[in-house]
């Protein structure tokens, strides 16, 4: 049996000329989108991914490839100094990434047009520390939800446009009351409300957000917070004033005064359930004017529904998280734990001191 020839990898080789080098690049970017694409990510996580190579090689001037230790650190420890830090971690992890899809595809290639060999530029040394968290949302009060809801609902009496705010006020009930996010309420259709399930009913949530930037996932929420009966409401006074077929497949729960070429409602867009809410807002709660957002909605549900008792376990269901540790964060301003404690324990040691006298 005969020895194979083995070459060392990191043997020099002749270098491509720049045209094929600009080439092959721009079919291994394209590859690393259809590779993201084909693990199922959303289309946004990768356009996110995307940029931020594109940012990092503007600033590199050379294929990403050719990008060492001393680089990176030069770029994250200079020219992203000052950056945000979710900057710093989205670039940093976006690049470890592309790296490892150079690793694993594109090895052999690059060493052959270029003689140089794949290493990711980012170590332990250099790697940003942190974590990407969402920021702080405090919701507003009970209260004040409770007088804004009633105040826009009086409006329904005298407003010009009956339909349209009817719809907006529903919606955004809707995302108060079971936490929905505004893309997952406006991709709703009507025959997403299964009225028969359930002790409320239940909406199929077929288009929810995926964690991690992994596609739409689905998943039921009950009609609880009285969801029920607001969208009994819309649906049987307000619906039909949009001049829909109730039967037609794929009609909108929340539709449009727009029109399809075909005649049929359009879908609402995210844009106008924002505008909405934040011009509601104005007229109704106007210390949260410019602040009252359909995420924020979503951070009071989760905080209410822990207040009513709820476990955490049934909030992450309604809201949807993979994690219970993300639900967590949507109501930690409301929990009482530390304080529930300091209060037991102090009562203890007056218990203790009491008995020592007795």
């Amino acid at each position: 049996m005969g020895l194979a020839a083995v070459r060392e990898l990191r043997e020099r080789r002749v270098a491509a000329s720049p045209e094929q080098i600009a080439e092959f690049e721009t079919d291994a970017l394209s590859g690393f989108v259809l590779a993201r694409a084909a693990a199922g990510l959303a289309d946004n996580t990768i356009r996110s991914d995307l940029s931020n190579l594109e940012q990092i090689r503007a600033w590199f001037g050379r294929p990403l490839w050719e990008m060492e230790p001393a680089d990176a650190d030069t770029y994250f420890g200079k020219a992203l100094r000052s950056a945000p830090r979710n900057t710093s971690l989205a670039r940093a992890q976006a690049l470890k990434t592309y790296f490892n899809f150079l690793e694993l595809r594109y090895q052999v290639e690059i060493h052959v047009l270029t003689g140089r060999v794949v290493e990711c530029p980012i170590d332990e040394i250099n790697r940003p520390r942190g974590q990407q968290r969402a920021a702080l949302r405090i919701p507003p009060s009970a209260e004040q939800i409770d007088r804004f809801f009633a105040g826009w609902r009086q409006e329904l009496v005298s407003c010009r446009k009956f339909a349209p705010t009817a719809r907006n006020f529903a919606a955004a009930r809707l995302m108060a009351g079971v936490g929905l996010r505004v893309n997952e309420t406006r991709s709703l259709d009507l025959a997403d409300v299964k009225w028969d399930l359930g002790r409320f009913g239940k909406l199929h949530v077929r288009h929810g957000k995926g964690a991690r930037g992994s596609g739409p996932r689905e998943w039921m929420v009950p009609l609880i917070n009285n969801a029920d009966r607001t969208l009994r409401w819309f649906v049987e006074d307000v619906w039909s004033c949009f001049g829909d077929d109730h039967h037609r497949l794929g009609a909108s729960l929340f539709p449009s005064e727009r029109k399809n070429v075909d005649g049929s409602a359009a879908r609402i867009s995210s844009e106008t359930l924002r505008a909405a809410l934040g011009d509601a807002a104005a007229r109704h709660l106007p210390e949260w004017s410019d602040r009252l957002t359909p995420h924020v909605l979503r951070h009071f549900c989760a905080s209410q529904l822990y207040l009513a008792g709820m476990d955490l376990i049934a909030i992450q269901q309604t809201l949807g998280h993979v994690w219970v540790a993300t639900t967590m964060h949507y109501i930690h301003v409301h929990r009482t734990h530390i304080e529930d404690a300091w209060i037991a324990g102090q009562q203890r040691a007056a218990d203790r001191l009491g008995g020592l006298f007795s």
